[in-house]
C-alpha cells in the first residue's frame, strides 16, 4: 500500500448475531500435542469496524499522526519495546514478565492489553506516568463482546474483533489486574481467569452483578487515541514513537523459529496477537503470541527476545494488516512523534549494532 491515505475500505459482511446462552464450554489449553484452534478467538465483522471507523476524525495513523512518517528519517535501527515492559513489569513486581497463556478464545483481549501493557510501560518509563499496572484481558473481552457492541449479553460461543475492542477501549476504558471495591461490588483481578472471560464474555465487563460499576471505573482509564494501521511502514513508524499495535488476522505460523528468529507463514489462523518491535537487518515486526512461553522454540534475535514471540518478515506483516482490523494505540492526544532513546541499560546483540529502547 502507498503513502497516499485514501479512503479506508472494508468488504462488506452480515453484521454479527449475538449467540443464545448455550452455557460455557470446557477450556482448552493449547501445547505440543494438541492443537490451538479452540484459542483463536478473532471472529471478524468488517460492517462493524467500518462503523467504528467512521466515528473517528481521523481513523487511519496516517490520517491521525502525519509528524511519525515526516520526522522519522531513514529507519535503520531495531526499535524493542517489550523491554519497556520488562522493566516495568520487574519495577511493579520485582519479578521477571512471563509470556501469559489464554485458557479460552479470548485471544483479541489478551492482543489488545499486551498492546496497552507496553504503551502503558513506555509511558511509564518516559515519566508520563507515575506507576505501571497490567490491564485485565477479562475486561476488554467482555466490554468488547457487550458495551461496545450496545448488547444486553455476548452470549457464551468465544471470539471478538479488532474494532470492538478498539472501541471499547478508547470510548470505555481499560480495568487492571488490581483489587476492585466499587459501590459494594468486590472483584480480585490480580490473576487471570478463564472461567471470568467466559462470564464476562456473556454479561459484558464486571460480570452479571454489575449494573455498570466497573464500567465507571474503566472510564477513569481510557485508552485515549486509536488509529487503524494499514502496512508495515505504518506499524514501523507507531512502533518506533512506542505505540504497539494489536494485530488480527487469518495468518498461521510455524511454532518453530529460523536462525534469527523468524516464523516462516504457514496454514491460516483467525487469529489476534500484538506487534511490538521492528528491525531492519532483515525487515520484520515481532509479533507476541499469548499461548504460553513454550508454544514456539528456536534460535532468538536478540538474546532477550520474549518466549512465545516470534519475527514476522515485511511481506507477511502487509498481508495481516490488510484485514483492516489492526490499531495502534496512544495514551496521549494523538500519537506525537516521540523517538525512542538509546540508552546504556540495553546490550546490543551485536557489537557493531546499536539497538534502541526506552530510558530506565
Amino acid at each position: 500500500m502507498s503513502g497516499h491515505d485514501g479512503p479506508v475500505r472494508v468488504a462488506p459482511v452480515a453484521q454479527d448475531v449475538a449467540q443464545a446462552d448455550a452455557g460455557p464450554s470446557s477450556d482448552v489449553l493449547p501445547d505440543k500435542d494438541q492443537p490451538a484452534a479452540a484459542l483463536f478467538g478473532y471472529k471478524p465483522q468488517p460492517n462493524a469496524t467500518r462503523q467504528f471507523l467512521a466515528t473517528l476524525e481521523k481513523p487511519t495513523l496516517r490520517q491521525a499522526a502525519p509528524d511519525l512518517f515526516k520526522a522519522r528519517g531513514p529507519p535503520t535501527k531495531a526499535v524493542l519495546l517489550y523491554r519497556a515492559l520488562y522493566k516495568a513489569h520487574h519495577d511493579t513486581f520485582k519479578t521477571d514478565w512471563v509470556c501469559p497463556r489464554q485458557g479460552i478464545g479470548d485471544c483479541v483481549s489478551f492482543g489488545w492489553a499486551h498492546g496497552a501493557d507496553i504503551h502503558l510501560a513506555v509511558m511509564y518509563l518516559r515519566g508520563d506516568s507515575a506507576e505501571w499496572k497490567p490491564v485485565a484481558t477479562e475486561s476488554i473481552y467482555g466490554g468488547s463482546r457487550v458495551e461496545a457492541r450496545n448488547r444486553d449479553r455476548g452470549g457464551y460461543s468465544d471470539g471478538s474483533y479488532g474494532g470492538a475492542a478498539a472501541k471499547w477501549v478508547r470510548d470505555h476504558g481499560l480495568i487492571f489486574r488490581d483489587e476492585y471495591d466499587v459501590d459494594g461490588l468486590k472483584v480480585d483481578l490480580t490473576t487471570y481467569s478463564s472461567a471470568r472471560a467466559k462470564d464476562w464474555g456473556n454479561y459484558g465487563n464486571g460480570g452479571r452483578d454489575d449494573n455498570g460499576r466497573l464500567d465507571r471505573e474503566a472510564k477513569k482509564s481510557p485508552v485515549r487515541d486509536v488509529a487503524l494501521v494499514r502496512n508495515f511502514e505504518e506499524a514501523a513508524a507507531a512502533i518506533e514513537s512506542g505505540y504497539p499495535i494489536p494485530v488480527c488476522s487469518g495468518q498461521g505460523f510455524s511454532s518453530r523459529r529460523d536462525d534469527q528468529g523468524f516464523s516462516r507463514a504457514a496454514g491460516s489462523w483467525s487469529h489476534c496477537m500484538c506487534f511490538t518491535a521492528v528491525r531492519y537487518d532483515r525487515r520484520g515486526l515481532l509479533c507476541q503470541n499469548s499461548w504460553g512461553p513454550g508454544w514456539v522454540d528456536g534460535p532468538k534475535w536478540p538474546d532477550d527476545q520474549p518466549d512465545g514471540s516470534f519475527w514476522v518478515d515485511e511481506a507477511t506483516v502487509n498481508h495481516m494488516l490488510r484485514g483492516q482490523d489492526s490499531f495502534s494505540v496512544s495514551g496521549y492526544g494523538g500519537f506525537p512523534f516521540k523517538p525512542i532513546n538509546n540508552t546504556d541499560w540495553v546490550r546490543a546483540h551485536q557489537p557493531e549494532e546499536t539497538i534502541y529502547a526506552l530510558a530506565p
